[in-house]
């Protein structure tokens, strides 16, 4: 017997890709990869984005994602690969779809990815957790001893059961200093930064506070801030090109032999939709700046707000209201 094929034309070609580099902030850091990606395809619809599908009874966009923060972590190094049907200019694909995303989900960089899927390269990543009520100095000590203990046996309850993992293997650099109190005001904070392989099964930075904390570090006061900075390849850590949220990672060229390969750098900015007001800014000290994990209020000066892009998703229609309040809805 014949496999039944859907009817109708064929879905649309690819004709070019653009790897999107988007940032996880605020509240949404405790979206799930799931809701993040739902929201994504989303925006992209309300953007217009000529975005391509796949063929079948249930065409879904093509759209990949890639090294996908946990959930209750910040990022400033979200990426994804958008395939669409015409040629779109990066700038312009950057624009509409900041504008078309909920606030905490930012655009930061749109570059066109050359071969037929490249994609990034994305070995290791940067991260940064604010340790609130652990001292420098109790941390400093708990970081000596796990960097010079060969490795470190951490467990992990996971959908299959308890896993083990080896904590210290995936440590590529880790260190640590006190916090500033006059940033945030929290007296006896550490900060560490890691460095952390991409390994299966995945090390989080989870994993290694836990193997912290068997290593003598003290409990913290609350739940840790953790925010990546930086993911790519692990040649750009002998070259200095982490800890950088305005570059993005080289991506992957398909050739048979190698090519000079050309990096895209642009100039430090903030997106629009995580500018802070002008009066607020031009009053208080840079101290004040907005991190990976505060939100800033929505329609505040100087943020970017299209109407079309911002209208909400038919809750203010007649037929919605009345099917909120559980009237009768004429059809005409």
């Amino acid at each position: 017997m014949a496999r039944p094929q859907p009817s109708g034309p064929p879905p649309a070609l690819t004709v070019q890709r653009l790897t999107i580099r988007y940032s996880k902030r605020g509240r949404m850091r405790f979206a799930s990869h799931r809701d993040v990606a739902r929201a994504i395809e989303r925006g992209v619809r309300k953007a217009g984005l000529p975005v391509a599908y796949s063929a079948g009874f249930s065409p879904h966009p093509r759209i990949s994602y890639s090294g996908g923060a946990p959930t209750g972590s910040a990022s400033e190094a979200e990426y994804l690969e958008l395939a669409v049907t015409r040629r779109c200019e990066p700038d312009d694909v950057s624009r509409r779809l900041n504008a078309a995303l909920p606030d905490g989900i930012d655009v930061i960089e749109v570059v066109e990815t050359g071969g037929r899927s490249a994609g990034v390269q994305l070995e290791a990543s940067e991260w940064e957790v604010v340790w609130p009520g652990v001292p420098a100095d109790a941390a400093a000590r708990a970081v000596q001893a796990f960097l010079a203990a060969p490795s470190v046996q951490v467990e992990r309850l996971t959908s299959k059961g308890t896993r083990t993992l080896d904590a210290r293997a995936a440590v590529i650099t880790l260190t640590s200093h006190a916090q500033q109190p006059e940033i945030d005001g929290i007296a006896g904070c550490a900060i560490l930064r890691m460095t952390v392989r991409h390994m299966t099964p995945a090390v989080r930075p989870d994993d290694i506070l836990a193997a912290l904390r068997q290593l003598s570090a003290p409990m913290p006061a609350s739940p840790p801030l953790v925010t990546r900075l930086w993911q790519g390849p692990i040649s750009a850590l002998s070259a200095g090109q982490t800890g950088a949220p305005e570059r993005m990672p080289e991506p992957r060229q398909h050739h048979p032999d190698p090519v000079p390969r050309h990096e895209v750098h642009l100039p430090p900015r903030t997106t629009d939709k995580a500018m802070q007001p002008e009066a607020e800014s031009a009053q208080q000290a840079p101290a004040s700046r907005l991190r990976a994990n505060e939100q800033p209020p929505r329609g505040a000066l100087g943020q970017f707000i299209d109407p079309r892009a911002r209208e909400p998703y038919g809750r203010d229609r007649p037929d919605a209201r009345n099917r909120a309040t559980g009237s009768p809805v004429r059809i005409q």
